[in-house]
């Protein structure tokens, strides 16, 4: 059981929160823009002092690690670094895909959101990535990863092994909505937030999983699939 700051920047959301044993107590988030540099400093500050906690009391910091935007995952990933080795606190990294899907599997619970054949259905969680890209990876209703992150340039064969194996092929994220009408998949309305990493660092710190603060990098994963042009060169 841990006290433990939890950070998210990889999108255009701000997201800081404080998880007490496995339960987010508190949280504090923005859509606004791309400010982290400036917000995440101040929600930290804001809950540490909400919360009466002292900084020495946390037990580790995690992160969002990605995959996402290269300036959001720098900063937010640099702040959770300085924070780690000036208080002499563990790291935790936590996939940003796998947190996703995580708040996925909350709301749903919680009765926000309504997915026909729950049990069967598979959880597919897309990052934005600019045109028809999008970080990705394929989830089971437990939270369970069916196949590795990977940088997809999305069209009508894009995970088609999944999404003939389920009758509700639900999708996520800030990269979803362009691809619902390709994929032919179900659209819900989840965003990143910090929500879905308490569980996730909880169990972490509970294993000892933690990174090295001097070598650690976020996931940037910029690796696309590339085809040849139909087009004739002169």
């Amino acid at each position: 059981m841990a006290l433990i700051l939890c950070i998210e920047t990889g999108t255009d959301i701000c997201s800081v929160g404080i998880v007490n044993n496995g339960e987010l107590i508190s949280l504090r988030e923005s859509d606004s823009g791309r400010d982290h540099a400036k917000k995440v400093a101040v929600f930290t500050d804001e809950l540490l002092r909400e919360n009466d906690i002292d900084p020495q009391q946390i037990d580790a910091i995690a992160v969002g690690e990605g995959p996402g935007s290269y300036t959001g995952l720098r900063i937010g990933v640099s702040f959770a670094k300085g924070l780690s080795y000036g208080l002499s606190k563990p790291l935790i990294a936590v996939s940003s895909l796998a947190a996703l899907t995580a708040v996925a599997i909350e709301d749903h619970k919680a009765g926000i959101i309504d997915i026909e054949d729950w049990d069967s259905a598979l959880l597919c969680p897309m990052i934005d990535a600019r045109r028809m890209e999008v970080y990705t990876q394929v989830f089971d209703s437990n939270a369970n990863p069916l196949n590795s992150i990977s940088a997809e340039v999305v069209d009508e064969n894009t995970l088609s092994d999944y999404r003939s194996k389920c009758k509700n092929f639900v999708i996520f994220g800030s990269g979803a909505a362009k691809c619902a009408e390709v994929l032919g998949a179900e659209l819900i309305n989840i965003t990143p937030s910090v929500r879905g990493m308490a569980t996730i660092a909880e169990q972490k710190f509970t294993n000892g999983d933690f990174v090295d603060v001097a070598y650690f990098e976020p996931y940037y994963l910029k690796d696309f699939v590339v085809t040849t042009s139909k087009k004739k060169l002169l």
